[in-house]
């Protein structure tokens, strides 16, 4: 095998020459769908410079975090667990009432599920600022509009 056919790794400097902040629209979109590219851009494998062990991805604004919908009887049956701290203290909340409560927390679970569970998969995750309606205050980054 010659060194030509062999993948290179680039470094940090040589991978990560621009970040840009990209601009989702949730409205009517599937969670899971979504999801995956969302953590998708957050990693950076959209790139040509993809590198595994480099955090390269662009930061992700998400509006209309709340107008998400799920297939099938998901809305019935799909429950987000967590533990209270005390023994037997296993909870579980409903799509329902999440989705009352704390819409855009569907999303960054979904997300949070897709990056790696490491320090680089906090880091990516970092860059993910979801809002419920129109209005998001990531002006500053000058977001780049994109349609999945």
């Amino acid at each position: 095998m010659s060194r030509k056919d062999r993948t290179t790794f680039l470094t940090k400097e040589e991978a990560c020459s621009s970040k840009e902040w990209i601009l989702i629209d949730a409205r009517g979109k599937v969670l899971g769908r979504l999801a995956s590219e969302i953590a998708k851009i957050l990693r950076g494998k959209h790139k040509v410079t993809y590198t595994p062990h480099v955090d390269c991805g662009d930061g992700v604004v998400v509006v209309n975090a709340d107008k998400i919908k799920v297939t099938g009887a998901k809305e019935a049956q799909k429950g987000y667990g967590y533990y209270t701290g005390s023994i037997g203290g296993r909870r579980e909340i409903s799509y329902r009432v999440m989705m009352q409560k704390k819409p855009e927390a569907i999303l960054q679970h979904a997300v949070r599920g897709m990056v790696p569970r490491t320090k680089l998969g906090n880091a990516q995750l970092k860059r993910l600022r979801l809002f419920n309606g129109k209005e998001h205050n990531m002006q500053a980054q000058q977001p780049t509009k994109i349609d999945i």
